[in-house]
């Protein structure tokens, strides 16, 4: 069996499809036999690409055009096929939604969610059109369609019927990185980041879908002085008047926003809270609840999307458009530690459920199936 995985989100995001591209990679090998093949394919024309470390596969970065340049030929003119430029294989897989051109070999392509087509007002313009021109054209050509939820497989299946066959849910794992530091670096890392006070957190790039506005409303109403908000992420599209609600809030010398925090951070930044709060309203999975719980803080979400499928009975979860209702269970659980040591305990064992090499397991035997191969169990 010789795949070919596409490696490109890897190289050009570092968490989202970037993270779960370079997990699926990692985890991938072990069940490759001495027979079967991996390659691992990017564009990296200047050179500046951190390449893959998956010991064991094949890394093909492919350098004589800009990538820039490769992908909007793909966009306007179908040119050049992907197969063209990473070399032959007996399957394709494409983590970032969209199949480019490909003349031969059978096809996987991973689909997240469907909030571009769901919430039209909480994706980009451009993002938005291309996805939606390419999807219908993806979705034959695929031989099997990857997704991370059974929320978003009805999604893919409601919004495209016909696709029911060939979807297979494989949900991604959480990183083992995220666990609860020993306390004194936690300690280092909130005085270095000026974080001494108590503090609710919450995660994710800041764009329209992640309702951040709701939360610092129902952090206003709280009215607590002795109590922060910190919201680490990085700028997104349409970010300006979410960014200008937390400089008008009431309570905005009480809000922190973080926008440079690092990978090795995350865990420091998570295990320090109080409490940990998503307030989005479309999650096709939903990666922050997991590693928050992972690092032992409780957690209070909306059950938008597939986050009440993934978080279980894990997390408090509170409807994503009453401020009130998201008040009063933020002031519940600060003054019950009983019910957060309930929640730590029920998270630590919701996370043992996702875990990388088992998402890896599932892929390979898609790949089998997809190629007909019998569906042995791998050398993981």
């Amino acid at each position: 069996m010789h795949v070919c995985l596409d490696y490109q989100p890897a190289v050009a995001q570092r968490a989202g499809i970037g993270r779960y591209t370079r997990q699926l990679a990692r985890h991938l090998m072990p069940f490759f036999g001495p027979e079967d093949r991996l390659r691992l394919f990017y564009l990296d024309f200047f050179r500046r690409a951190e390449g893959p470390d998956v010991p064991g596969a094949e890394v093909h970065p492919w350098r004589l055009l800009p990538g820039a340049l490769v992908q909007q030929l793909w966009k306007r003119a179908g040119l050049p096929a992907f197969d063209a430029l990473a070399g032959a294989a007996d399957l394709y897989h494409f983590t970032n939604f969209i199949i480019p051109p490909l003349r031969r070999g059978k096809a996987v392509v991973s689909i997240h969610d469907m909030s571009f087509s769901r919430l039209p007002g909480c994706a980009e313009t451009r993002n938005r059109a291309y996805l939606a021109s390419r999807m219908a054209a993806t979705l034959r050509r695929a031989d099997a369609i990857l997704t991370i939820s059974h929320f978003s497989a009805g999604e893919i299946a409601a919004l495209h019927p016909g696709t029911q066959g060939r979807i297979h849910v494989t949900y991604p794992g959480v990183d083992e990185t995220f666990r609860r530091p020993p306390d004194d670096a936690i300690e280092t890392f909130r005085r270095r980041r000026g974080l001494e006070r108590p503090y609710l957190l919450s995660v994710g790039t800041i764009e329209p879908r992640k309702n951040f506005p709701l939360l610092v409303e129902a952090f206003d109403a709280l009215d607590r002085d002795d109590l922060d908000l910190v919201i680490a992420g990085r700028p997104g599209w349409h970010c300006e008047p979410i960014l200008a609600s937390f400089r008008q809030a009431r309570r905005a010398r009480q809000i922190r926003h973080l926008d440079d925090v690092t990978d090795t951070e995350l865990p420091a930044l998570y295990a320090g809270a109080r409490l940990f709060a998503l307030a989005s309203r479309y999650e096709g999975f939903g990666f922050p609840p997991l590693e928050a719980m992972a690092c032992g803080t409780p957690v209070v979400a909306a059950p938008a999307g597939a986050v009440a499928e993934v978080a279980g009975d894990a997390a408090c979860l509170v409807a994503a458009d009453e401020p009130e209702a998201w008040r009063a269970a933020l002031a519940g659980l600060l003054e019950d530690p009983g019910r957060c040591a309930e929640l730590v305990d029920r998270g630590r064992e919701r996370v043992g459920r996702f875990r990388w090499p088992e998402t890896a397991r599932q892929t390979w035997r898609v790949y089998r199936h997809v190629l007909g191969l019998p569906d042995g169990e791998g050398a993981g």
